[in-house]
């Protein structure tokens, strides 16, 4: 059996539930490599557009909803703190005083969420504990536990519930204590940290710093619960697969590309080796990078009239001037000549001979009488137009502001009108038969490495497909799609222009926001415009406004670059993994992506045997990324979107997972990196120096571990592709004679979904399924007082199905697993 596409209605979400600058060019902006400095570029560029970075800190989800639907622009580095979020915002000395009057504290720099390396004494009264009850009345339940080590540090991370959590009134504390070993006394005590979303309680959590790896941790509730759980390692330090054999081949990109340079270097792969590589052009074209030609003429008060060009910039836009013209004749009527590509706007006069048009009025007339050369004319903003225009010192050139060249950006034009993307496809079998991996990149403009990332994984793909075994086992048995740059025209737009654009360049503001003042703000954020669990329907981490960072589109699918990929994956039906690649949060995630922020309603989560593949695939592909320079992507920062960082309404995550039965990722590549010289994480920036740091921030160590964390995931997909080995599942313990009240859980041998019944029916599809205990946890605990018949399958995420069983159909066979738990009576 294969997966099968997901078509979830989200109007009865609840029932289906059981139970989200300028930033500077780098050293390197010039993609061939040479080294403008960083500091230079920032300073010059910062002091022209007086904007500057600051670190915020917001109360929580909500108010992060309210901030970028105003129209700010926050990094993607945001990091969930006990108290509510902390990230960088993007801003002028006026938006700080707005942001401030909103409620958002902006601190210092060194005054960000760190966690604690000493041990604090824990809870007040933490002697006095209660003892753990049964595992089915537990107050405290321990979700993970996990060491690693990084740089020659080691650190263990703790995630722990308390069934009270929610309470207020007083706050319920947890305190955490590790042994120091096998056999070894528990010690250390510290006062976990509680974590709470849009109002609903997490979880505790705790990162710190240990010498010698524990063996086991115990959690106390200062309401008496206690409970204790064994470390697990989290990530592997074996030498990654891949690079172990000495000719394999790396290295190959040496700065960052603008979209030309990728799409013409896909090309190039595909002519160099036809064997294993095509090229596929997506059908809808960007807009293109162009824009009308404008300008705002009398300041910024009721005066002001904004005039935008009826053809594109470099299509005759820019030849346009218009003057408003004063004449000393009284009693005169507002008039518009055009000769060429001029327009003078003869303004009206009164009694006395003094202009008397309103810029209302103006704009009415320009809109009408300019013979099609001005489409839009207006007041400025929100703005009534009531003020008198006055002259002109002469005609005022209309620019579409593109022929500017930002500070260290690299040379030559780049090309206007819409741009057909092509997408590179590599293996060696392209007929649909292999499992499919899209690899989508640049999503959103200023992020730079994804797309050097994913280039430097299709030369890995080529290169070494002849000379090491492991590539051809990838490229033979995988089908892979390259979108090295899914957003050409706001990428190029941040090389050229604005190196913070985020979104794609379409222009869909109406007057308010549509003066030329505002042209580093327009677009739509690619992953908010897509159908499911979006802001249309309700879904946080979407904005309505369209000048904010996170705009979502008139709607949904409105833009030709979310087009794209779904019409990708409908035409390539084999594709059944995708990887969405970003930066630089240092996050892998899946779903849930999104939620309703009134009692934090996410999408449906994935049944337990999904996310049990998506933990495992994680950890392969996380390994082979330490296996670089020991960078460490931490527990806290992988699972479901909306639980580890915030909700994204809409993203494409969400559209491929339901709507396709995709296994989607997204992948915040860069973030912090450990530095064991100061014993601090250190965070990245969306366009790193490119030959910066090797062992903390730097454009080409985040490309090459990165690579290699894709090139795992090539791997994953293989091994899916050539799955053909059943699942096998227990209850545990098993059937049986007890004498009392009994916790029985499943067990599989590998990630896998089970369908169980309890009433003596035989199991199908349609059963109940196994679920976790709770979001980030393992399977639920059954607590049996009478005695009960457990009838089961378990099917894997490649669609085998334990023992071969059917449950389709109703064959004599009823080859399902069965036990039968016996509660002796007393």
């Amino acid at each position: 059996m294969r997966r099968t596409p997901r078509r979830i209605a989200f109007v009865a979400l609840p029932a289906l539930m059981a139970g989200v600058l300028v930033s500077t060019g780098p050293a390197g902006a010039d993609p061939t490599g040479t080294s403008t400095t960083v500091g230079s570029v920032r300073a010059e560029l910062e002091t022209r557009d007086q904007v500057r970075r600051v670190h915020v800190k917001l109360a929580g989800a909500d108010m992060l909803d309210r901030v970028v639907a105003a129209g700010f622009d926050l990094d993607h580095g945001l990091k969930r703190v006990p108290t509510g979020i902390e990230g960088e915002a993007v801003v002028t000395a006026e938006q700080i005083a707005e942001l401030t009057a909103m409620g958002v504290e902006v601190l210092g720099d060194d005054e960000g969420f760190a966690w604690s390396d000493e041990a604090d004494g824990g809870i007040q009264g933490a002697a006095a504990r209660a003892a753990q009850p049964a595992s089915h009345d537990a107050t405290v339940r321990i979700a993970r536990a996990d060491w690693f080590t990084t740089k020659g540090q080691g650190f263990l991370y703790v995630e722990a519930r308390t069934t009270e959590g929610q309470q207020e009134e007083p706050v319920v504390e947890m305190q955490l204590e590790n042994d120091s070993g096998r056999g070894t006394s528990f010690g250390f005590p510290r006062t976990m940290s509680r974590f709470v979303d849009s109002g609903q309680y997490m979880f505790h959590r705790n990162l710190f710093k240990l010498d010698a790896r524990p063996n086991q941790i115990r959690v106390t509730s200062s309401t008496g619960g206690v409970t204790t759980g064994k470390v697990s390692d989290w990530l592997e330090d074996a030498p990654p697969p891949l690079t172990a054999n000495p000719s394999y081949k790396s290295d190959f990109v040496d700065g960052y590309k603008h979209p030309q340079q990728l799409y013409s270097r896909a090309k190039e792969i595909a002519r160099q080796y036809p064997d294993i590589a095509e090229i596929v052009y997506l059908p809808n074209q960007t807009n293109g990078y162009q824009r009308k030609a404008q300008a705002t003429i009398g300041g910024t008060d009721q005066s002001a009239v904004v005039v935008s060009s009826a053809a594109w910039g470099h299509e005759g836009g820019n030849d346009i001037t218009v003057e408003f013209v004063g004449r000393p004749e009284a009693d005169l009527p507002l008039t518009v000549e055009v000769a060429g590509k001029a327009v003078r706007v003869l303004l009206a006069t009164d009694a006395s001979g003094a202009p008397a048009s309103t810029a209302t009025q103006v704009a009415d007339a320009l809109k009408a009488r300019s013979q099609g050369l001005i489409d839009r004319a207006h007041p400025y903003r929100t703005n009534a137009g009531t003020g008198i225009v006055a002259p002109t010192a002469g005609p005022v050139a209309l620019t579409d502001f593109l022929d500017q060249k930002r500070v260290g950006a690299p040379e030559g034009e780049v090309p206007r009108g819409p741009v057909t993307i092509p997408v590179l496809r590599i293996g060696k079998h392209r007929d649909g038969k292999k499992p499919g991996v899209l690899i989508q990149a640049q999503d959103h403009a200023r992020e730079w490495v994804p797309a050097t990332t994913s280039l430097e994984s299709a030369e890995r793909l080529v290169h070494n497909y002849r000379s090491d075994r492991e590539t051809k086992k990838i490229v033979d048995n995988t089908d892979v799609f390259f979108i090295l740059s899914n957003n050409p025209d706001g990428a190029n737009y941040s090389f050229y222009n604005f190196a913070s654009q985020r979104k794609n360049m379409t222009n869909h503001c109406p007057d308010a926001t549509a003066d030329p003042g505002q042209r580093n703000s327009w677009g739509v954020d690619l992953n908010r415009n897509y159908r499911v669990g979006s802001g249309h329907d309700g879904y946080a981490g979407g904005s309505t406004n369209c000048v904010s960072g996170t705009y979502q589109g008139p709607e949904e699918l409105s833009e030709p670059e979310s087009k794209n990929i779904i019409w990708l994956v409908e035409k390539y039906s084999n594709i059944k993994f995708m990887m969405s690649v970003h930066s630089n949060g240092g996050q892998l995630f899946w779903q849930p992506g999104a939620y309703i922020a009134d009692g934090r309603i996410t999408t449906p989560r994935p049944p337990l045997g999904d996310e049990a593949f998506y933990w495992q695939s994680a950890s392969r592909i996380l390994s082979q990324v330490k296996a670089h320079r020991e960078t460490v992507v931490t527990p806290e920062n992988v699972g479901g979107s909306s639980d580890v960082l915030y909700s994204s309404a809409g993203n494409v995550r969400e559209d491929l997972y339901y709507t396709y039965g995709i296994y989607a990722f997204g992948w915040e590549v860069g973030g912090s990196v450990y530095n064991p010289a100061t014993g601090d994480w250190q965070g990245g920036s969306f366009q790193p120096e490119w030959a910066g740091n090797p062992e903390l921030v730097s454009g080409h160590a985040e490309t090459m571990e990165y690579a290699n964390g894709i090139m795992e995931m090539f791997r994953v997909a293989a091994d899916w592709g050539r799955d053909r080995k059943d699942p096998t599942s227990e209850l545990v313990p098993g059937g049986g004679k007890y004498r009392g009240p009994v916790d029985v859980r499943f067990e599989t041998s590998e990630p896998a979904t089970i369908y169980y019944t309890t009433d003596g029916s035989r199991p199908t599809l349609q059963s109940p399924r196994y679920a976790a205990t709770e979001f980030r946890e393992p399977g639920q605990v059954f607590h049996v007082t009478e005695t009960t018949t457990f009838k089961w399958f378990s099917v894997d995420s490649a669609g085998n199905i334990e023992k071969n069983y059917d449950p389709t159909k109703n064959d004599r066979r009823n080859n399902y697993r069965t036990a039968t738990i016996t509660i002796a009576r007393r």
